[in-house]
């Protein structure tokens, strides 16, 4: 069971390092808001995790993953918001200040948490995962709802060690990140990821 538990946690990680739309919205809100809004967008999508986490233990979700319509209308959804929130950055690199001149502070746009949440709630894709990979991974010695719990569990603690880690990163790199060069820079990069993610979601099959 040990050495099962071991493996399944080695793929969590690989999966959870992937850069991915999550990275990008914490990027967003940490950059621009500090990192308070960054942690707090963590938290946001470490509940989505753990919300998709309880719909896959009741079967809810294996409907997601099997109903084409379903998925559809969640991707396409979840897509839009990334686009949406691509689209804000982009829009906000355009505000900001020139260069030699002190940056203002950024104001929030929307709820940190929510941002996080409604980001990992519509990605179909942790439906698919969830349904398709976490049962083959489960470890032996524990009924099937009991090892899939506790790998949604493991994930959402490797999330939150390994963006809340980014967030601090970014946190000590403050004074760079708030160089209004810098500032535009990465306001533009994440908005043209965030979209390229939205694009890539659209796009996706289950």
């Amino acid at each position: 069971m040990l050495i099962g538990l071991l493996a399944a946690v080695g793929v969590l990680a690989a999966l959870t390092v992937v850069p991915g739309p999550d990275m990008a919205v914490v990027t967003k809100r940490a950059v621009a808001c500090g990192w308070r809004d960054g942690l707090r967008t963590v938290g946001g999508i470490t509940a989505g995790l753990l919300l998709w986490g309880v719909l896959t233990v009741v079967g809810l979700a294996a409907v997601l993953a099997a109903s084409a319509t379903v998925y559809t209308v969640v991707k396409l959804v979840g897509a839009a918001y990334l686009v949406v929130l691509g689209v804000q950055s982009l829009l906000s690199s355009r505000r900001n200040p020139a260069d030699g001149q002190p940056a203002a502070a950024p104001a929030p746009t929307g709820n940190p948490w929510r941002t996080g949440l409604v980001s990992n709630v519509f990605n179909p894709k942790i439906a698919v995962f969830y349904t398709g990979l976490l049962p083959t991974l489960a470890p032996a010695g524990l009924s099937p709802h009991a090892g899939m719990g506790l790998l949604v569990l493991l994930h959402a603690g490797l999330t939150v060690v390994w963006l809340g880690s980014y967030v601090a990163l970014l946190a000590r790199a403050r004074a760079f990140f708030e160089k209004p060069a810098v500032r535009r820079a990465m306001s533009r990069a994440t908005g043209a990821v965030l979209i390229g993610f939205g694009v890539k979601v659209a796009a996706a099959q289950p």
